[in-house]
């Protein structure tokens, strides 16, 4: 009886197995690769007409239209397709998050207040199954960032067709992240209740603060009796190896932020900036970047106009702040190129909605160098798509290739479309 037991549970648990997508990282590029005839996207402004991309054991070795195929290369006539670099998804809890109803399947936050030496890339799920509904809208490279408390950890880069965490690494612990709690406005909510709350809050970003400094002075000093792993994690920080990300959206907690940068010489980036527009200029002039999160929502503040999520974008780029589009969480992020598109609604051209997805994105995570434009020398994270990428109604991807290796774009979402379409005769 026992027996039998077992054996069923070992066939329904095959048979589950077997009921999911298969879907394996690709292989490395082993011959060059030269998509033809397609619209290129470079991702700084620049958009080349009937052009050629090649590209040769990952990277980028030619772009332009005067490109010829050389030797033994696969050559893919794109027939007026669009190519892109491919979509950056900052701040996300892609592959620390499957179920956000199982608490088994979330590996998203530490307990505690400051965990200055938590690592995000250790808990990163690389055979997340919701990995793949993000590459089919042409997301390739994601920032994968812990939270809890108010200094969460370290966030790393990774690049979305990986067979574990260490292959899926791009750029490990590229930023520190600092979650301020909130400074409500005075006399908003229930009077003194308020500014008991906001007192409270000061008193959480003055621990910070005095934990910054205790660091610092501790990594100065010569030799220790022991090691301190929350001060000795911070020293990629104050050696400007990291960035510090400070979550925060109204004007007084950003100018905090600004603050910390300061005190501390650290290179510090706005993660929220709900309120970044209003002051755009202090921005611009002490050049902190902003990455703009949940560009589809209400705005913050009651007299807001009931637009303005979707048109900071464009007011920050004319300010000249540096700044980037996110999502958050993890199954959202697959949206990310459709609100770069409304922010082109609101004021931004199409190439500038692009960068703030691709290239600036890029700038902003530390990786620019080797990401986010269609330039040579840069890994060929490339998407390739028959209509606008950023237009929900024409986009579908029909390639993607990370570091040059062509990847699956198939998913479970797509397997059960095709399911039910020939289970109901839709075909």
């Amino acid at each position: 009886m026992n027996k039998n037991i077992i054996l069923l549970g070992l066939a329904m648990g095959l048979h589950t197995a077997y009921a999911q997508e298969t879907i394996s990282p690709a292989p490395a590029q082993r011959k060059p690769v030269y998509l033809t005839h397609a619209t290129i996207h470079v991702g700084n402004g620049q958009v080349i007409e009937n052009g050629t991309i090649a590209f040769s054991q990952g990277k980028i070795t030619a772009v332009g239209n005067n490109v010829a195929a050389a030797g033994d290369a696969t050559i893919i006539d794109l027939k007026g397709q669009h190519v892109y670099p491919g979509i950056i998804a900052p701040e996300t809890s892609l592959g620390l998050v499957e179920f956000e109803s199982v608490r088994a399947t979330i590996d998203l936050r530490e307990v505690g207040e400051i965990n200055s030496s938590v690592r995000s890339i250790i808990a990163y799920n690389a055979d997340s199954k919701v990995i793949n509904t993000l590459r089919s809208n042409g997301i390739l490279l994601a920032q994968v960032t812990p939270q809890g408390g108010i200094v969460s950890g370290a966030s790393s880069v990774v690049q979305l067709d990986a067979w574990n965490w260490e292959d899926a690494a791009y750029k490990t612990d590229n930023a520190l992240h600092f979650f301020m709690p909130r400074l409500l406005p005075v006399g908003s909510g229930s009077g003194p209740a308020t500014n008991d709350r906001t007192k409270a809050a000061l008193e959480q970003i003055e621990k910070v603060r005095t934990f910054f400094r205790e660091a610092n002075a501790w990594l100065k000093e010569g030799k220790h009796s022991a090691t301190n792993l929350k001060f000795e994690s911070m020293r990629r920080l104050f050696n400007k190896e990291q960035k510090l990300f400070i979550h925060c959206d109204l004007v007084k907690e950003m100018l905090l932020a600004i603050d910390f940068a300061k005190e501390f010489n650290i290179e510090v980036a706005i993660v929220g900036g709900t309120d970044a527009w209003l002051i755009a200029d202090i921005l611009q002039k002490n050049n902190i970047p902003v990455v703009l999160t949940q560009p589809h929502s209400l705005p913050l503040m009651q007299d807001d106009d009931v637009d303005q999520p979707y048109k900071t974008a464009a007011l920050l780029q004319k300010a000249g702040v540096l700044y980037c589009l996110s999502n958050e969480g993890f199954w959202q992020q697959r949206n990310l190129g459709f609100e770069a598109g409304t922010a082109a609604t609101y004021g931004l051209s199409k190439e500038q909605a692009l960068s703030a997805v691709t290239l600036n994105a890029a700038k902003i995570l530390g990786i620019d160098n080797i990401a986010g434009s269609l330039e040579t020398g840069k890994d060929a994270n490339i998407a390739v798509s028959n209509g606008d990428m950023l237009d929900m109604k024409s986009s579908v991807i029909t390639h993607a290739f990370i570091q040059g290796r062509e990847i699956n774009l198939d998913n479970k979402q797509k397997q059960l479309n095709a399911k039910y379409e020939q289970k109901y005769g839709l075909k």
